[in-house]
Parts: structure tokens; sequence; C-alpha cells
């Protein structure tokens, strides 16, 4: 490593979000990264487990005993134990909803309802709660039934069906994407309810219905244009992009792999005079986008022949020179190196109490005033803030938490 990531900043103690409560009911990654997004600006967050056995994350990348994943998707929170199933914990919970401005939420559809804790209840107890309900594929619909895990549902928003080579089978992303994405949805959507409720001094809340497979499918609008306007159903094509040519991955001299781009006729003129055929931009063959994407076959493997004659290092001064979009494909090992990643803080030591100094994603986006901040990592106990909670913030006495500890209610 050029140099050891740099610390967890605190400068962000009073970020934006900072006087904003938020009661994490979520499991695995999609609820718990909208609220680890709203506590790294600020928010206290509590997390909610279940007694003994906890969030099923907690036994993903586990080093020591420890799991890295959820370290870091429950940095910044305070966790607490919790069975919302027994009545002694419906009533528990009822009065962490009254404590907080958000809840996030991400159970299958009907589940809380079943429980007695669906969104009515809840705002019966606090009626300016806002709640951020993230399900497989909505809370309405035919399907909200099923078991929403991330991998299908990003099959059932159409990205699998274009990802991969048109004589292989369909490719799922290698990490939760569609989970995350909708992680981040679900953050702005409790921000922008939240604003709504303080700028027009409204009288109560409101839920937010948010599906894992919509974040995806929204970002598909070329695609979505494509069919709805000619019928045509996008194939999969391999590592280019069917909109402009040459675009795609290519080998190097050394084996290592670059991305180059070349979506408008600017790009693609400084790429044809870098690769030394300027006369390109008068044939007619490659002088439009459009006819470029004709021959799209011909200008890959003439770009690929062309890369393959210098190492990557040097293939990217000469293209950086030019002002070609070009980058290096970069492992997990070659982002640790980085120094542009070490200069924008995209990597950060946390000090944790078992693993010791623990390298996390830094904090984005990066505001001016008010920056957020890592101010811990994820506890490693289950339970491990109940009595800070439970007693101190709640007022529940000390021999009601080892009743309730012993029925399994904590």
């Amino acid at each position: 490593m050029v140099n050891p990531p740099k610390p967890a900043t605190r400068a962000g103690l009073c970020g934006p979000m900072t006087g904003v409560k938020v009661l994490d009911l979520g499991t695995m990654f999609a609820g718990p990264f909208a609220a680890a997004l709203l506590g790294d600006f600020g928010a206290e967050v509590i997390k909610v487990e279940l007694p003994k056995t906890g969030d099923p994350v907690r036994n993903i990348v586990v080093v020591n005993g420890v799991s890295g994943a959820w370290s870091i998707l429950n940095r910044n929170k305070r966790c607490v134990s919790l069975d919302v199933r027994k009545e002694k914990g419906k009533a528990l919970l009822k009065r962490l909803v009254a404590w907080a401005d958000i809840v996030v939420e991400n159970f299958r559809p009907g589940t809380l309802e079943g429980w007695g804790l669906g969104y009515p209840e809840m705002k019966a107890v606090n009626p300016r709660l806002i709640m951020i309900r993230i399900s497989g594929y909505g809370q309405t619909g035919p399907h909200a039934y099923k078991a929403g895990f991330g991998t299908p549902a990003t099959a059932f928003s159409g990205f699998t069906y274009l990802t991969g080579y048109p004589d292989r089978p369909p490719v799922s992303p290698p990490f939760a994407l569609v989970d995350y994405l909708t992680g981040i949805n679900g953050a702005m959507a409790a921000v922008m309810a939240l604003y709504y409720l303080e700028k027009h001094q409204a009288p109560e809340g409101q839920e937010v219905d948010i599906a894992l497979y919509e974040s995806v499918f929204r970002l598909l609008e070329t695609i979505v244009a494509e069919y709805g306007m000619t019928g045509k159903v996008r194939e999969r094509i391999g590592h280019t992009m069917l909109e402009s040519a040459p675009c795609g991955a290519f080998e190097c001299q050394d084996g290592k792999w670059v991305v180059i781009v070349t979506s408008t006729d600017r790009t693609f003129t400084r790429l044809a005079e870098a690769m030394g055929h300027p006369e390109w931009m008068k044939d007619p063959r490659y002088n439009t986008n459009p006819s470029r994407v004709k021959n799209r076959e011909e200008l890959l493997a003439m770009t690929q022949a062309w890369t393959r004659q210098h190492p990557a290092a040097e293939l990217l001064k000469i293209l950086d020179k030019e002002g070609v979009p070009v980058c290096p494909i970069n492992s997990m090992a070659d982002i640790f190196e980085d120094p542009h990643y070490q200069a924008r803080e995209n990597l950060v030591q946390v000090e944790h109490p078992v693993l010791g100094k623990m390298t996390m994603p830094g904090i984005v986006p990066k505001f001016s005033q008010t920056p957020g901040a890592i101010r811990s990592a994820g506890p490693v106990k289950i339970g491990e803030h109940n009595g800070e909670v439970y007693r101190d913030l709640l007022g529940v006495k000390d021999e009601e938490l080892r009743g309730l500890e012993a029925e399994g209610v904590i």
C-alpha cells in the first residue's frame, strides 16, 4: 500500500442530519444501508436486532469472529436486541417509535402488519413519523408477497437480461447492487419526506414504498425508450454499449485491462488521432456516432489491436493527454494503492474493538460546511447498547430490563 488509509475524520459531528432520530428495523443490506447513510451525516440511529440470533449480515465476511460487512453497515449506530413478536417487545418498540423521526424497515410486505406493528399502529403513537418501507417488489401488486432478495429483484428489473455475452448465460452482479441502490433511494426518500414535513409544517408523516427492482429499473431509461419507441428488445452484447462505438474493455500489452468510451464525435476524433488515424473522421463509416455503431465490430477490433501494442500505463498517458475517456479496470488491490482514492479519502481507517484498525469506504457526498463522519464501527455484541437505550433513553428500570432479558424479549 502506498500510504495507509487516512483515519476517519470526526469533523462531521454536526452533519446536516444532526438532531434527526432514526430507528433501523432492517436486516441485511438495503434497509441498514439507508439508515447508515443518514447516520454518516449525523443522524442518531438505533438499530434493532433479534436477541441471540441478530442480523444475518453478521455472518458475512467474518474475521476473528467479526463481520466486516456488519461493522460497516452499522457504523455510527447504537444497537439493541428486541423480539418485536412478543407483546412486551411490541410495547417497547412503540416507545422507540415515539422517540423516532424516521423508521426504516425491509420486511416482506405484511410481516409488520401481522405482528400488529403496521404504519397505522406506529403512527398512532407518533403522528409525524416517516416510515421507509423497502421490499423486493413493493407493498402493492401481484408480486408483493414474494421473498425480496436482491439477485432475483435484479433479474426482475431487466438488468440481468442485459448483462453478459450473447452466447453465454445472463450474469448477475457479483455484489448486492440493487440493495445498495435501494438504500440510497431510501435515504433520499427519508430526507425528502422530512423536508416536506418541516418545510410545510405538515401535521402528519407518511409512508414511503420502495421496491428493490425499481431502483435498477429506473436507471434503464435508454432501454425503456428503445423498446417503447421501436419494439426492439435489447440483448446481451458483452463488454460494450449499444449506444456508441468504440466502447468497452480493451486488453493492453501487459495483460492489464482498460475501459475506453467515445460516445461523442469529439472524443472519437481524439481517439482516432491518438491511434494515428485522423482520416477516420472523414470516412463515412466512422464520422458519425450512428455510422460507428453500425460498424462497431471492426472499430472494436482495430481499437483492441492498437491497445495491445501498449502497456497499460503508457496507454493511459497517451489517451489522457489527448482527452479520451479512459480508465484502468481496477481490482480492489489496485484501489487500495491508488493515490486518487487516498486523496479523496475514499478509504478511511476506523478503530474497531476487536480488529484494531479497520478500513472502510469513506463518506460520500462531501459537504463543505457540514461534513459527515464515521464516529464508530458497528458494535460487536448483540444488544450492546440495551442499557444505554432502554435504561438511559427510555427510562426502563434495571429490574424490568433483567426480566425482559430473562423472557427473551431483549
